[in-house]
């Protein structure tokens, strides 16, 4: 009898011990995040690692997070071509994460905002196809593009982030947009000193994602 107590309780103690390594594994398990974006994550007009795409890759390897960062992103990028480079990428990739931050240009070039939304809605899908999670990142325009066309285009990142459920930041320039010399003379591209904020706007819902702490 008191043989079998002590085999019990050593395979239970095995068994812990087991359990315990396999969710070590798990959590440390590196990760891959896949950045689909324009020129605000393409750091146009910036030195080589100051945007915000890169301080994210910095950040990830101070605090040793075994996360692999793809920076796929390409000024100019619309929708459209977000949704057409999106397969191949998720094939090479394969990631964990895909961060998709299109849509500004669709709205500057005034396209129709049920375009843009069907193509963000076409590369969401095939993200979680590829059983990868999404974080979706919002965008607004200025006001001279009228009201309509300007209320229309900020709601539809809130439409898909629920009708989809993804994450979702509502708003990627927020904390930046209303400070004039935190632009470029373009008055459209952030300099190096907005592109912290800029990740602070992305930082807690991707964190979530990766499931950190």
């Amino acid at each position: 009898m008191e043989l079998n107590r002590q085999t019990r309780w050593l395979m239970r103690v095995a068994m812990a011990m087991v359990l315990s390594f396999c969710a070590a594994c798990a959590y440390s398990a590196s990760k891959t995040v896949l950045v689909l974006g324009d020129s605000l994550s393409a750091e146009y007009g910036l030195a080589r690692g100051s945007g915000w795409v890169a301080l994210l890759g910095q950040k990830l390897e101070t605090e040793k997070r075994d996360v692999n960062l793809v920076n796929a992103s390409v000024s100019g990028e619309t929708t459209s071509g977000g949704r057409t480079r999106l397969p191949a990428l998720l094939d090479q990739h394969k990631p964990d994460i895909v961060v998709i931050e299109l849509g500004g240009n669709d709205g500057l070039r005034g396209l129709p905002v049920q375009a843009a939304e069907s193509n963000l809605k076409a590369m969401i899908t095939a993200a979680q196809a590829a059983k990868a999670k999404v974080l979706l990142v919002g965008m607004q325009i200025p006001p001279n593009y009228g009201r309509e066309y300007t209320q229309k285009f900020s709601g539809m990142y809130q439409v898909l982030a629920r009708s989809e459920r993804v994450a979702l930041v509502p708003f990627l320039l927020k904390g930046v947009a209303e400070q004039s010399r935190l632009f470029q003379p373009d008055r459209i591209h952030p300099v190096a000193e907005a592109q912290p904020v800029i990740l602070d706007n992305v930082w807690p819902e991707l964190k979530v994602l990766l499931g950190l702490k």
